[in-house]
């Protein structure tokens, strides 16, 4: 045997003895740190999927709610836990794409701290207008802004929202003006009664006024329509493909340096669980669509969107409110 042949023999021999040193794990409970609140969107996906990864991995999955600073809170504390893979973080769009251009002192950069384990779902934009407003579509929006410059209202509740207002801004060449809430209800409430023209909510968010028509939606922000409200066509058919970028992602990703054997067993394990008719069935009612994907994947998609959002901070000047 040349040297060459010994070289591969022995290299084959370390990725195996990797292999069995991991295949054993889980060999406790697995930490799930969602950098939200309890309620809405983000705790349906988390505790949704962290159930099942309990009897899939067959080890309790204990989701832990760490809100506060936009999601950059429990974003730092996952980017700073043992690299082990018994700390895994919710991978949330704005915490880990909008928020790092916005804000200084994070406590964790995006590009580095992190690997992606694996995509989980869309969450799905639409512009919403209290109906007397009279525009039935994207077209109409544009153009009753451009008749009124600054007249225009949009009420948002994160610093995603907001950038979702400065992309349409961008994308339609309009002046519609920010008006920031501390919650969603708030924000709902006033569009609802018409003291904000309107707002970039997610389906999940606006779904239950919209069906009371309370609202009125006229895009979603997407490449396809969303199955809660087929009817509503995407911002592509509308004529203005941009603002799809602002379609939201859910995730999971784990501290850098987590072992790849860890990483591909978790990837397994979720893309196994989303795959299920009954967890299907259960984020589509909410208005999520389950969107599996491999490391590679993700990771390639969090980059583009860094770098998509960071143009758009920088196109705006938008400052932090």
């Amino acid at each position: 045997m040349n040297q060459t042949s010994k070289l591969i023999v022995t290299l084959c021999m370390a990725l195996a003895n990797i292999g069995l040193a991991f295949a054993d794990y889980p060999e406790r409970p697995i930490r799930f740190i969602v950098p939200f609140p309890p309620g809405g969107a983000t705790d349906i996906f988390s505790r949704t999927v962290g159930e099942k990864m309990a009897e899939v991995l067959g080890r309790q999955v204990v989701v832990d709610n760490r809100s506060g600073a936009q999601g950059s809170i429990g974003s730092r504390l996952g980017a700073n836990a043992n690299p082990d893979g018994y700390t895994i973080l919710f991978a949330h769009q704005g915490a880990l794409t909008i928020n790092p251009h916005l804000y200084s002192g994070l406590g964790y950069e995006t590009l580095n701290d992190f690997v992606a384990v694996a995509r989980g779902a869309t969450a799905t934009p639409m512009i919403i207008v209290n109906p007397s407003v009279p525009a039935k579509n994207i077209g109409e929006l544009v153009a009753l802004a451009k008749q009124s410059p600054g007249k225009l209202t949009f009420a948002s509740t994160s610093s995603g929202q907001q950038l979702v207002g400065e992309l349409f801004k961008i994308s339609s060449g309009t002046d519609i003006r920010h008006i920031p809430y501390k919650g969603g209800a708030p924000a709902i409430l006033d569009v609802m009664t018409g003291n904000v023209t309107m707002m970039f909510a997610s389906v999940t968010t606006g779904l239950a006024q919209v069906n009371a028509g309370k609202l009125r939606p006229l895009a979603v922000l997407s490449t396809k329509r969303n199955e809660a409200i087929p009817n509503v066509p995407t911002a592509v058919e509308a004529g203005y493909p941009e603002l799809s970028a602002a379609e939201v992602w859910y995730g999971v990703v784990v501290p850098t340096r987590t072992p790849s054997p860890i990483v591909l067993k978790l990837n397994a394990a979720i893309v196994e669980i989303l795959k299920l008719p009954d967890i299907t069935k259960r984020l589509k009612a909410v208005g999520l669509e389950p969107s599996p994907s491999t490391p590679d994947e993700f990771s390639n998609q969090i980059r583009a969107d860094y770098a998509r959002w960071a143009k758009v901070v920088q196109t705006s000047g938008i400052k932090a409110e």
